[in-house]
């Protein structure tokens, strides 16, 4: 899969058929010594916390992004939390009230940021 000088195209060829594999998974060029090894450690089918299953090279990805268990931080408390929590602790944090300092008015949470501007 790459460009081969035509004087040098046949020794290439055949030390490409005999050394190099294409993974029937990613179509990733592997030594023919390291694909069993590649298959084992990136294709091997593992589950996640949350129990979905997938593959290895897959997981980080997951854990990352999409997994419902993965951390995520309320915006108004900093607490941490799983991530498929965190709409429902939001809507009750953000409706906590706090006191303003200049107007003295209980203040939503969810509204503090803009209430400096409509302030007193």
């Amino acid at each position: 899969k790459k460009d081969i000088p035509v004087a040098n195209f046949i020794v290439h060829e055949i030390h490409c058929s005999r050394n190099i594999a294409v993974c029937r998974h990613c179509s990733e060029l592997i030594p023919k010594s390291e694909l069993k090894n590649h298959i084992e450690s990136e294709h091997v089918q593992v589950t996640c916390k949350c129990r979905m299953k997938m593959e290895k090279c897959l997981l980080k990805d997951h854990e990352a992004s999409a997994c419902p268990l993965r951390p995520a931080l309320c915006r108004y408390c900093d607490i941490q939390l799983a991530s498929n929590k965190l709409q429902d602790h939001e809507v009750y944090c953000g409706a906590r009230t706090e006191r303003c300092g200049g107007c003295s008015r209980n203040v939503m949470m969810k509204d503090l940021k803009e209430h400096p501007r409509v302030c007193g």
